[in-house]
């Protein structure tokens, strides 16, 4: 894991096969949340709740620090993570797990909603 690509990433969600453009330095809920999916339960923003579980299917990524209550060692060495601690190092391919899964609606609804400011774990 060298060096984080510059510029836009696509994260490809496996579900619904939408894509949005993510960036290396904003958690793929942040992403989420500019693709107008309202109805995605978000909770803590802080890696403690495990609402937003998803599974990495392809690309490189890292993490930050998730609730083990949440995420076993097991489920994260399958590719099981918190999109709100997840943030891209190249394309990803995910697919939507837990209590997250209900909520993806057919076809994107809104008009993308920005994020907070880069760095941050907090979207608006």
């Amino acid at each position: 894991m060298n060096s984080h690509k510059v510029g836009p990433l696509t994260i490809r969600l496996d579900d619904t096969g939408d894509c949005f453009a993510g960036r290396a330095d904003e958690s793929v809920l942040c992403g989420m949340e500019r693709l107008g999916y309202r109805g995605i339960p978000v909770g803590c923003r802080g890696g403690g709740c495990g609402v937003c579980k998803v599974r990495v299917l392809a690309g490189d990524y890292t993490v930050g620090k998730m609730s083990r209550a949440c995420v076993s060692e097991a489920e994260q060495a399958q590719g099981v993570v918190l999109a709100c601690k997840l943030f891209p190092r190249s394309a990803l391919t995910l697919a939507v797990v837990g209590k997250m899964r209900k909520a993806l609606p057919c076809h994107p609804a809104a008009p993308a909603v920005p994020c907070a400011d880069p760095g941050t774990d907090r979207c608006p």
